[in-house]
């Protein structure tokens, strides 16, 4: 039975292997976009096909048909991205969706990934317009946005790369260099800095608690402390 069932597998395997890869894409771009990355390893014929720009232009035109072609210039500080650009407009749709949960804005999507960009790089500090809010407040305000829904766009893009950022030293030695960069951060007239600030010492004392040393411990709570009164009590305790 076990060698039946084997033999009808490989059977299936080879005959959807036979497929021209413009069906292939036609039948992976129904699927659900959550198990691509487990579809992927299954062949490298199908992993190649998640590379290539044709894929991730039928994706794009049968999730998003409404959107777009996207400009080579738009208004504010953060460019689009660069031709082809298939796939970097398929994440940023996606996020919006998904992660915002709100009307699908590429614009939101587009800038988190400019965000995230930035934070991953390994120079620190970051740019000074990404420290002061800048940036990211502009970009909506120069899409039309009022400052203070630009504000709060802002503010909520921050709080989403903050959580989805990597769990590593590279993000632990960010969040520290942010977390001390006291009123340099986000200040005024930035007007939702408190919550991103709050979810900076946050990060670190619950996810990398365990990557201080004692004395570095013992500054950033001093510094949590001169900030927000009261602190929560898992942040205490080395």
């Amino acid at each position: 039975m076990e060698n039946k069932n084997s033999r009808n597998r490989d059977e299936g395997a080879c005959g959807i292997g036979k497929l021209p890869d413009d069906v292939l894409i036609e039948i992976l771009v129904r699927g659900g976009v959550r198990e691509w990355a487990q579809i992927s390893c299954v062949k490298k014929q199908w992993a190649s096909l998640f590379r290539c720009e044709c894929f991730w232009q039928a994706a794009l035109a049968y999730n998003y048909p409404f959107a777009l072609p996207l400009p080579q210039t738009w208004p504010g500080p953060i460019s689009p991205p660069p031709s082809p650009n298939s796939k970097r407009r398929f994440i940023a749709l996606y996020i919006s969706q998904h992660i915002f949960a709100s009307e699908i804005d590429e614009i939101v999507g587009h800038t988190y990934l400019f965000l995230k960009d930035q934070l991953q790089l390994s120079i620190m500090p970051p740019h000074s317009g990404i420290l002061h809010g800048t940036m990211i407040a502009d970009q909506f305000i120069a899409c039309g946005k009022s400052r203070d829904v630009a504000h709060e766009l802002a503010s909520r893009i921050w709080l989403a790369v903050l959580d989805n950022l990597e769990e590593n030293h590279h993000t632990f030695s960010l969040l520290k260099r942010l977390a001390q960069e006291g009123d340099v951060f986000l200040p005024y007239p930035y007007t939702r800095s408190v919550k991103v600030q709050w979810r900076v010492f946050e990060k670190l004392f619950t996810d990398f608690r365990d990557c201080f040393n004692h004395v570095d411990y013992y500054d950033m709570l001093a510094c949590a402390k001169s900030r927000f009164q009261p602190i929560p009590s898992a942040w205490l305790g080395y």
